[in-house]
């Protein structure tokens, strides 16, 4: 079949025709054809000649042009599409490096095979095409939610028609009991959306914290203004759900709004999500407050908060313990999701107990090394002394507020605690040495001598073994593995060294030891201020 031989009006009519189907741009479809005409045109000419084929996109006629470029004489590496300068003079007046010779060849027959090929070139094309107008019309759809129709169920995943493209929504983002048939309709949030080698891949979910806030907001017109936010949403998918909301206008009640008159708006959520109830919680900026909330309908007691290991004690009445708890522990676990805190739960009893086990703790402390009596000790510990150190150097004005003690007193009582704690010292670096720890680490600033004894006992002797240690190995520190946080005990936690102080004292070190510039830190902290002051501008 020549090219030229049928109406060539034909070519524009199968691109337009392609280019509707594939709902993709005629040129697209055109380029591609121009390049299956060049192969096909190269295979019958010879594969080292440049040929290229134009067609016009008024007329459909195919042009077939040999391109030659002039290079260098000794740059010269293929002879069908390259020429020398001298060369070229056959052709230009004056050609220079770079110039191109353009001639015409007559068109091609296409044979049987160059068809196939070119067959081949346009739908490879297309098929390009195609995946970067789904890619980019998907790409910024992300974290919305879709509705589609289901086409198929493979290996547990379904697999969703979304009108231009098609979505794969997997088995672990299934709600646990839902089953689909093909041809029934879906709503899902678009989890992500990547290009891969195989065409953009379009992730599904429907156990996605995003996708209950993404229903609320259609559901709600005030989340949707931006009147009411959510902040947190936490979710055991198709059993329940806690999600948190505040309301920037006074006069609207964020949890009132979210429910809706008689529960229309929070019901048809729950519908959506195959009845997943729904605790709606108002959000509060004070954490201690907001796992209160969290915890509803449990009544809690009372709360105590460790900020730095972002653990929370809850204390609730006897008979609300399991309801706090939840069935199998899911109330618990979805308001430590919702607040981002490790909660422990106690009951009052539990709590008392523990209280009255410190204090005898403390109490038998202070009779055993200071040489008190008991009501004496519980005198000391009633007042807030928690160990020797406090005892030793507090203000002595705050030990004459005791009941019973005098001047002379409390005088006495420093002077035994301090003798305490240097014998306490004494012992510890006796120990440390016999460890084998180095005099370099004995020295260092801010270490104490049980400190170093802890550190000694951890195989840490010297200066340079306590610089390659990590601040977190020092204070402790939580890891989070597979969602569950994981308590990291810290050789010098039991000293209530905090983070920045354990980075900080091995910062030092380094410095000391001139594995780090100190001038390099100087640098660093201005641009930090530079950056604050713009903030604050």
């Amino acid at each position: 079949m020549a090219i030229t031989s049928a109406n060539q009006l034909e070519l524009l009519q199968t691109a337009e025709a392609v280019a509707r189907e594939k709902m993709i741009e005629p040129e697209l479809v055109i380029e591609a054809m121009e390049e299956s005409l060049a192969r096909a045109a190269k295979s019958r000419y010879g594969s080292e000649m440049d040929i290229r084929v134009a067609i016009d996109r008024k007329t459909g006629r195919a042009s077939f042009t040999r391109v030659r470029t002039v290079v260098e004489d000794e740059e010269v590496e293929n002879y069908q599409s390259e020429l020398t300068v001298d060369q070229a003079k056959l052709y230009l007046e004056d050609p220079k490096v770079g110039d191109e010779i353009r001639d015409e060849v007559p068109p091609v027959e296409m044979g049987r095979i160059a068809a196939q090929s070119a067959k081949q070139v346009i739908l490879q094309k297309v098929r390009e095409a195609e995946r970067d107008r789904q890619f980019e019309e998907f790409k910024d759809r992300a974290g919305t939610i879709i509705n589609g129709v289901v086409k198929r169920e493979e290996y547990g995943n379904v697999i969703v028609d979304i009108g231009r493209g098609e979505g794969i929504l997997r088995r672990n983002e299934k709600i646990g009991r839902e089953s689909y048939r093909n041809g029934d309709r879906i709503r899902c949030f678009i989890k992500d959306v990547r290009r891969e080698a195989r065409g953009p891949q379009i992730f599904l979910s429907r156990t996605a914290p995003e996708f209950m806030s993404e229903l609320f907001k259609m559901e709600v017109p005030e989340i949707y203004d931006g009147i009411i936010e959510i902040k947190a949403v936490a979710r055991d998918p198709g059993s329940r759900a806690k999600i948190a909301v505040i309301s920037y206008d006074n006069s609207i009640d964020p949890v009132g709004a979210c429910v809706g008159m008689r529960g229309s708006r929070v019901q048809a959520v729950v519908n959506e999500l195959q009845g997943e109830k729904i605790d709606i919680i108002p959000w509060n900026d004070d954490q201690p407050t907001f796992l209160v909330n969290a915890l509803q309908p449990a009544e809690v007691t009372k709360v105590v908060l460790d900020e730095e290991a972002e653990r929370i004690e809850v204390v609730v009445p006897t008979e609300q313990l399991s309801l706090a708890i939840g069935r199998r522990g899911q109330n618990v676990r979805l308001a430590s999701q919702l607040t981002g805190l490790d909660i422990d739960i106690m009951t009052e009893e539990e709590e008392s107990a523990r209280r009255q086990k410190e204090f005898e703790e403390r109490t038998k402390l202070f009779m055993d090394a200071l040489d008190l009596d008991e009501f004496f000790a519980q005198l000391l510990v009633s007042e807030g002394f928690t160990n020797l150190e406090e005892v030793a150097y507090v203000e002595i004005d705050e030990l004459l507020v005791i009941d019973g003690v005098d001047d002379s007193t409390a005088k006495e009582l420093q002077a035994r605690a301090r003798d305490n704690i240097e014998a306490a010292n004494r012992k510890a670096l006796e120990h440390a040495v016999e460890l084998g720890v180095e005099q370099s680490l004995i020295d260092f600033e801010g270490l104490t001598p049980q400190m170093i004894e802890a550190l000694a006992e951890d195989g840490v002797k010297t200066v340079e073994d306590f610089a390659t240690c990590a601040d977190w190995e020092l204070a402790g520190g939580w890891t989070t593995v597979d969602g569950q946080r994981i308590k990291d005990d810290g050789v010098l936690e039991k000293f209530d060294i905090s983070l920045a102080e354990a980075q900080t004292m091995v910062m030092t070190a380094r410095i000391q030891l001139g594995w780090v510039d100190p001038a390099d830190l100087e640098t660093e902290e201005p641009e930090a201020e530079e950056e604050t002051e713009e903030a604050g501008a």
